[in-house]
């Protein structure tokens, strides 16, 4: 019923934590982005941005043709449209769910993403860009944490999709975690979500699909992922 194609990295996991809270079925479709399976004519007809996850729904709601949809934000959201689940209904309560998976597309996870960039892959240390996404990464977490000062999940009570969204970005990098000492509501949402079992069982899925999750990447992977490799038409 649902394709998703996947690699294990932090968006990826956005979507696997909503499938398997949920218990949809779905069937894992690997984009292996170190051999540069993003550049590939199939899957830039499901992606046009070459960048995975990518999902596609055979049996849509208006019962027609599958539908694709690329962005994991914009994957949340039909996920969370299609089964009624993990965004409120109420219109106040579903802006702030929206304004907060918004949050993390526009902010924390670009941000971060180039804190692990400048600090992990970089070829060259550049002081002055290490320096200003660290500060943004922290800023962001003390908007989170401030945000949780007064909320058990981002949105409110309820576990949903803007937490789906953020909670793998938090720590993504092991090899220069940021120090989350600062943000204690952070680290208590944290492990909250951690100790649910749908997420165990999502993380689990890295090993299944990637069992080099973790090494270093090659010269010609860096290549592929950092944009000097295949370039689509």
């Amino acid at each position: 019923m649902l394709d998703l194609h996947y690699w294990p990295t932090p968006n990826g996991h956005k979507v696997t934590l909503f499938l398997e809270e949920a218990g949809l079925p779905y069937t894992l479709k690997p984009v292996n982005i170190g051999k540069g399976d993003q550049f590939k004519p199939e899957f830039l007809a499901i992606s046009p941005n070459n960048k995975m996850p990518a999902l596609v729904d055979h049996a849509p709601a208006d019962g027609g043709a599958p539908v694709s949809v690329f962005e994991s934000g914009a994957i949340l959201l039909y996920l969370a449209e299609k089964t009624g689940q993990f965004l409120p209904a109420d219109p106040r309560a579903r802006i702030q769910a929206l304004e907060w998976l918004f949050w993390q597309v526009g902010g924390l996870g670009p941000m971060t993403g180039q804190y692990g960039h400048f600090t992990v892959y970089a070829p060259e240390k550049i002081g002055y860009a290490i320096d200003r996404y660290t500060a943004e990464a922290k800023r962001l977490l003390g908007v989170l944490d401030t945000r949780l000062a007064d909320h058990a999940f981002i949105a409110g009570d309820d576990y949903g999709i803007a937490d789906m969204a953020s909670y793998p970005w938090i720590a993504p990098y092991t090899k220069a975690p940021l120090d989350l000492e600062p943000y204690p509501h952070v680290r208590r949402w944290q492990a909250a979500i951690a100790a649910r079992p749908a997420t165990q069982r999502a993380y689990a899925l890295s090993a299944q699909v990637n069992p080099d999750a973790g090494k270093p990447m090659s010269d010609e992977e860096k290549k592929l992922l950092f944009g000097q490799g295949a370039v689509p038409r």
